[in-house]
């Protein structure tokens, strides 16, 4: 049983404030609904005076952080943030990709948002990209920085939200005319 305690705990949760305030916004203009996914846990030591959680067991693995829907299409993805030059595999989990994997197979756009502090910057990651690094690791502890696309960072327009629905809605249309190619490739070897 994985064990949470509170420092470790608030990691990243300025990055999935922002995601969330985002997502507020987007709900409000009619653009998508999009849900944080809490994480199921069993309290175990409370400070009964500050009235917070000081010590937790995680009771089941959890999916991703956050899944919806925008403009009818299903979408789920997981908020990461690292301060190195990578994306430590240490902050992926198997289940997460094997959930996001079959996400996609029944036609959702699963993703990472990934937020480099080093760097200022956040990246859509598709689930085609995390598929290929992490189920083929070769000796690897992370995916490198160069990995990241630059058409799937998210413009910083300097306010308080993360726009990712333009970079998603980008890689949807590249991974559709992909998808379209491929099929009309299949159609004129048959």
């Amino acid at each position: 049983m994985s064990r949470w305690k509170n420092a470790r705990g608030l990691r990243g949760s300025a990055f999935e404030e922002t995601i969330n305030l985002t997502n507020e916004q987007y709900r409000k203009a009619g653009l998508a609904l999009v849900q944080k996914i809490p994480t199921p846990i069993k309290p175990i030591d409370i400070d009964s005076e500050r009235h917070v959680i000081t010590l937790a067991y995680f009771e089941q693995k959890s999916t991703v952080d956050y899944i919806g829907v925008m403009g009818g299409i299903p979408i789920c993805f997981d908020a990461k943030e690292c301060g190195k030059k990578s994306l430590p595999f240490s902050n992926i989990h198997p289940h997460q990709v094997s959930f996001m994997s079959d996400f996609a197979r029944h036609g959702g756009i699963a993703f990472l948002l990934v937020h480099f502090t080093d760097y200022g910057e956040t990246y859509v990651l598709p689930i085609e990209v995390l598929e290929a690094y992490f189920l083929d690791k070769e000796g690897r502890s992370s995916i490198p920085y160069s990995a990241f696309e630059r058409e799937l960072l998210i413009p910083d327009d300097g306010g308080p939200y993360l726009n990712y629905l333009s970079t998603v809605l980008k890689y949807s249309k590249a991974r559709a005319a992909l998808e379209k190619k491929r099929a009309a490739e299949a159609e004129k070897k048959e």
